[in-house]
């Protein structure tokens, strides 16, 4: 499974100003209830297309001020490749309910239960995605139980705590919610500049309209306690190495959250696959989606005939 597959698609220009997807351009999916024995969770969830052998079941996890919404654009891709895709709100985030202020339910334990939970609440094992800090609590649960799972995708996910530029703004915007509501935290993320040297969301689905709901809709304990558990994962890639599934490692061709050459070095440890997606960034999946949703699909394929 090592080696490095690097994509061909002709490089695109990152927008440094809060961007979205515009919805003319979007599929139209309809959120829904998860349920789990440790509650519900909003899910995106689009089974396989008519007609296509079913393949399986995948189970995505967004990032750091992200949500279930970033992986829109590789739903229905993955669908027509015979896998049933879902992707997920975590507890406290967006669309999922959780404690405003309580930061202990989202350790990065409580948060990998969840993983599990939503896994068992399928017919059989999954193939786990997880981009970003959604990476991290991935990995969190393959540690913590590995059977509910079929794979292990890290999206732009490191082997340990982000980069010194990306502590900085993860520790900013920290700080800013200690003191302030919400709303204000958006406010001065607005005023302070592109939303992603701060901390805030850049790049997503919808409009900014949108962008904002998220935001809101966000438990401000969610972004406390796993910002502040991005500034201090230690490395386990030794303790996921001796896990018996198989792992992929997909990032953009750029990325300042965890560099290149870090995600390459992990990919080694793990001897995993390794895929850059050429001309993308650290959301491979709303930059370039199309061959994303390809090389995801293409790894799992190769698990189905393992």
């Amino acid at each position: 499974m090592g080696g490095r597959a690097v994509g061909v698609c002709a490089p695109v220009t990152l927008t440094r100003v809060i961007t979205a997807l515009s919805p003319a351009h979007l599929p139209e999916l309809s959120p829904r209830r998860l349920p789990t024995t440790r509650g519900e969770f909003a899910v995106l969830d689009v089974p396989p297309r008519a007609g296509v052998t079913v393949r399986g079941t995948v189970l995505l996890l967004p990032g750091y001020t992200g949500s279930k919404e970033d992986f829109t654009l590789v739903l229905e891709p993955l669908a027509a490749r015979g896998y049933r895709a879902v992707a997920v709100d975590g507890r406290g985030q967006h669309g999922s309910d959780g404690p405003a202020d309580d930061e202990s339910v989202y350790a990065q334990d409580e948060l990998a239960k969840d993983v599990l939970a939503q896994a068992r609440a399928f017919d059989a094992p999954v193939h786990l995605v997880g981009h970003s800090m959604g990476g991290q609590v991935a990995r969190a649960a393959v540690l913590l139980d590995h059977t509910p799972f079929r794979s292990l995708t890290l999206v732009s996910s490191g082997a340990a705590r982000v980069s010194a530029s990306q502590e900085q703004r993860v520790t900013l915007l920290r700080e800013a919610l200690a003191v302030m509501s919400m709303e204000e935290c958006w406010e001065a993320i607005l005023a302070m500049g592109p939303p992603e040297e701060v901390g805030g969301p850049a790049r997503g689905i919808g409009g900014p309209e949108q962008l904002q709901t998220r935001w809101l809709s966000t438990k401000p304990a969610q972004l406390l306690a796993t910002g502040r558990q991005l500034c201090a994962e230690p490395d386990r890639v030794a303790e996921l190495a001796a896990v018996p599934l198989p792992f992929h490692v997909l990032s953009g061709s750029h990325d300042d959250t965890w560099p290149v050459p870090g995600l390459d070095a992990m990919a080694r440890r793990l001897e995993a696959r390794r895929t850059v997606v050429d001309g993308a960034g650290h959301t491979p999946m709303t930059d370039r989606p199309t061959p994303t949703a390809q090389y995801l699909a293409d790894f799992f394929d190769t698990v189905a005939v393992r």
